[in-house]
């Protein structure tokens, strides 16, 4: 007698149409049962490992970053890491790596917001990966999944003013103020 005799002997008292609906219905419910709880993707909170160099200049920046975002609070789950609670989260990593399909032509396409650039990538799960271009020394990423805020680029204009006022564009110059 195997061990899931005791399981199976209800099952096969029951009528043979019962028998063959009931492994369709599990899976349904299962499937529902999965969507209904979430199965959101969220993005990663690893700490990035920038170089000292950029570390130097993720300090102030994280500093500036303010305390929400379109209303969701802001944590701080590791050094260079500040995670705001939309739903799905939204993550601000500085000094992370530049991406491995940005190049030089592709810098200047992204949405420019309060005279910040941006790179766009979808982040494979219907959202988007925003990355800071056209600043020395330092890629700062902002990863906002589908869903977080009403529009992808939401979250951009609450970092580009922290990014204006504390990392140097090309030119060496902070850029507080867009309308300058």
């Amino acid at each position: 007698m195997s061990r899931l005799e005791p399981v199976l002997r209800p099952l096969r008292s029951l009528p043979a149409p019962v028998r063959w609906l009931a492994a369709p219905v599990v899976l349904l419910a299962c499937t529902g049962a999965l969507l209904l709880t979430g199965g959101d993707y969220q993005p990663p909170t690893a700490a990035p490992h920038p170089d000292a160099r950029a570390a130097a200049l993720c300090r102030p920046f994280m500093a500036a970053l303010p305390a929400s975002l379109l209303g969701a609070a802001r944590t701080d789950a590791a050094q260079d890491v500040a995670v705001y609670a939309t739903h799905p989260r939204t993550v601000v990593r500085c000094g992370v790596p530049r991406p491995k399909s940005l190049d030089r032509h592709q810098q200047d396409l992204g949405p420019n917001v309060n005279g910040v650039q941006w790179y766009d990538e979808d982040d494979g799960h219907g959202g988007h990966r925003f990355t800071l271009t056209q600043r020395p020394n330092v890629y700062v990423e902002v990863a906002a999944p589908a869903g977080a805020t009403r529009y992808p680029a939401d979250a951009l204009g609450v970092v580009s003013p922290a990014v204006a006022a504390t990392l140097p564009d090309l030119s060496g110059d902070l850029n507080a103020d867009p309308e300058q």
